[in-house]
């Protein structure tokens, strides 16, 4: 169940319906698990700062069990996540960043247990 959050400081209406169904289904297909686990917030608007300035931006953190767990992974999600976050919100690469979590089955509830007892 890979937990995905996009912090911006662009505006609510960048953010479509149509925009979350798309990012959910790139990130489903780039960390290989099934949309129907993806569990999607964002978070607009936000007072942020990068490298020094208010520009346009965004923070992608990507909480996963067993594929965000080395960098050989990581750099290979981010590579597949990056062209995405800038063609369809129209930033430069040096005003995306994303932040990859290692979760363990045990970190994760849901129904009441844990992954690891599901």
């Amino acid at each position: 169940m890979p937990f995905i959050d996009l912090e911006s400081n662009l505006p609510e209406s960048t953010f479509s319906e149509d925009f979350l169904k798309r990012l959910c289904s790139k990130t489903a297909a780039v960390l290989g698990k099934p949309e129907e686990r993806m569990m999607l917030v964002v978070k607009p608007g936000l007072p942020m700062l990068m490298g020094g300035t208010c520009a346009p931006c965004v923070i992608l953190s990507v909480s996963a069990i067993g594929v965000t767990d080395t960098a050989e992974k990581n750099k290979e999600h981010s590579a597949n996540i990056f062209p995405f976050l800038t063609g369809e919100l129209g930033l430069t690469e040096d005003r995306v960043m994303i932040r990859f979590y290692a979760l363990e089955p045990h970190q994760v509830g849901k129904k009441g247990t844990v992954m690891s007892y599901l």
